[in-house]
Order: C-alpha cells, then structure tokens, then sequence
C-alpha cells in the first residue's frame, strides 16, 4: 500500500470527520499551548527577523490547523518583549500529504484573516502586519522549502507515523511475519520490533537532516508525537490501543465479515518511540540540540454530550484510520468494526486504565 497516496484524515465536517473528531489532539495542543509560544518568543529574541517563516507539518484540516497559527502570530506582534523588533511579516507555510482535505483550510481562511484583522486593530506594533499563507503538499520524510526560509516549525501528532510499512516485517514470500496482529505486540518475532525501529530511525534522521537545511541557524521546532514510557513495545498505551483494533478486526472475522487473507495482511504504519530512542537519533545526527523532551498525558476528562471515553476514541480513531481500513478492507466494515472498537476500549478501561503517553520534543538548530 503507497502510504502518501492512500492515508488522510477524514475531510469534510461531518460527523466522522477528523475536524468533528480531534478534540484529543486540540487537548494536547492547549496543554502545552504556553511552550510553544514561549519557543517562538525565544526565536524572535534570537533571530530579530522581519519577515518570519513557520511551518506546520502534518497540519491536517480541523480546526486545530488555524488555532495555533493565529496563537502564533498575535503572541510573535503584540509581545512588549520583542517590541519594536516583531517580525512585520508572516509566511506561514502548511503542510500535509497530498490527500489531505486543503480546500476545508482554504474555505476557513476569510474568516481566519477577518479574525486577525480585528485582533490586529490593537496590536502595539507599527502598523499592521502582513501574512501570506500557503499549502505545502507533499511528505515531509524529505526537503519540502527552500535553504534557511523557516524560523519556527511546529508539528502536532504526525511523527509516529511512518513513511510506509517496515518491509523487514514480510518473509522472503512477501508474507507478514506479524499474523494476528497489526502493530508489535507481545507474540510479534522480534525482527518486526527491530523493523519498525530501523523505520523510524531512518524516517525520524531525514525528518531532521531536510528540517536542518530548511531553517535559520538558532530556529527551533516543537514536535509533539505518540511514544512509550519504557523500551517494552506492547505496553498498555499507545500499542494497546492497536492491540484492541486488531481484536475488533479479528471478531469481525469470527463473523465472517473480513477475509482471512484481508486480516494476516493488513499493518499499521505507525511507531511509538521511547525517550531513549529519540534522544539518541538526535544527538547521533547532530543538527539539532534538545532544549526538552518531556512526557505528558492527555487528560481523559473531555468527554461530552453524553459520548463514553470508548466512542469517543473510536471516533478519533476512525477519522485517522478511515482512509487506509476501507482501501485494504473496504467501506462496508467501517461502520461494524469502529462500533465494536469503541466497545471493547469502554470494556478494557473498566478493568485496568490504558495510558497513551506523548511527547514534547523542543529542537534549536545548531
């Protein structure tokens, strides 16, 4: 399956999509709302540049893509701190895949400048600032702008996903050597760990090496993305979550609703990486020094209009993984297996809690 041409969040706003289905990812973003805006801060103070460039990778299509960038822009023109040397300039570049739903973004954009515009009537800076905004297609495992245009790149829960399924996890017949399972988990062979490890380094070091050549000396990036507390793969966090999925997909199974070739043959392309590991392809690298990386937990608290925890994971779920189930499976079992998911997380969580841990990673390009 070709990664780039298959995988998107959901478009649209509607019920299943990612822009009605993202309120975890709008959660950890506001936790840890004040870094990022503390990092741009330093970049300014740093850099003192008039015309100042950030990115947002893997900025999908909800409401989540704006919200940041106007956090950005109103912290970078009406900070006293950087007074009178604010950036009078904004390049504002998002990026995603090329399926991704870009028209949901474009369609917000006259509201989005309306909004500026009257938040910009009071702004301490001399005269009002200028900001362009464009869409960047294309994957960002590689160069995507031109040498040292950015000064600040933010990516929001795209780094765990992989550039294409580990083809270390096949046998010399093509065939997985991870039946049953979707992700590593505790019964996986040890060479689909290693495989997806070696993917993710690879992935992970170009992510760097093309971001290094993109931005300004003293630029940073903060990055939040899934990982896992310790060097066990099959923890009860972010790969339980998968682990549940692909029990879903197995009692669709039992009822003759997926194929059994269909089932051995579907993986996800995903990693979660430990602190460990992410410490140490940065440093092996050497374009960037970590100024934190950090854990945290999204709080599981949020949610409403009568929605368990389990309905509304699947519906995140979904609005992620729609796109790559119904192109292997087909969209007949969307609806049935994202029902028995939702009930087998509500199920799992009244036995035990489950823990998916993130992230934060703050890089300055050295």
């Amino acid at each position: 399956m070709d990664v780039e041409k298959v995988f998107h969040m959901t478009g649209g706003v509607g019920e299943t999509s990612y822009s009605r289905n993202s309120s975890l990812q709008k959660k950890a973003s506001d936790m840890v709302k004040q870094v990022i805006l503390e990092t741009v801060e330093e970049v300014c103070l740093t850099t003192k540049p008039k015309s100042i460039g950030i990115a947002d990778l893997g900025c999908s299509s909800g409401p989540n893509t704006l919200s940041n960038i106007k956090e950005i822009i109103e912290t970078s023109r009406n900070n006293k701190l950087l007074q009178p040397a604010a950036p009078t300039e904004f390049r504002v570049f998002l990026n995603d895949l090329p399926t991704n739903d870009f028209n949901a973004i474009f369609q917000a954009l006259p509201e989005f400048r309306h909004q500026l515009k009257e938040l910009g009537r009071n702004h301490i800076g001399h005269g009002p600032s200028n900001i362009y905004i464009a869409a960047y297609p294309g994957s960002f495992y590689g160069r995507l702008f031109p040498d040292h245009c950015l000064h600040f790149i933010y990516s929001s829960y795209s780094l765990h996903w992989l550039s294409r399924i580990p083809s270390g996890i096949y046998d010399e017949d093509g065939r997985s050597m991870n039946k049953a399972n979707i992700y590593i988990s505790e019964n996986s062979p040890p060479q689909v760990s290693e495989a997806y490890f070696e993917q993710f380094q690879e992935d992970f070091s170009l992510f760097l090496r093309s971001r290094s050549e993109e931005l300004v000396t003293g630029g940073k990036m903060v990055l939040i993305l899934l990982g896992r507390e310790g060097l066990h793969h099959a923890d009860r966090g972010n790969a339980f979550f998968w682990k549940i999925l692909s029990r879903s997909l197995t009692n669709l199974f039992t009822k003759g609703e997926v194929e059994k070739e269909k089932l051995d043959s579907y993986e996800v392309h995903f990693y979660a990486p430990c602190k460990e590991e992410i410490g140490e392809i940065v440093k092996r690298d050497g374009c960037f020094q970590v100024d934190r990386l950090e854990i945290f937990e999204v709080e599981k608290n949020i949610v409403g209009n009568g929605m368990s925890y389990g309905r509304m994971v699947a519906m995140t779920v979904r609005a992620i993984q729609e796109s790559m189930i119904a192109h292997h499976f087909g969209e007949a079992i969307v609806e049935s297996l994202f029902e028995e998911y939702g009930r087998l997380v509500d199920e799992e969580m009244a036995k035990e809690e489950i823990r998916p841990i993130t992230f934060l990673l703050v890089l300055k390009k050295l």
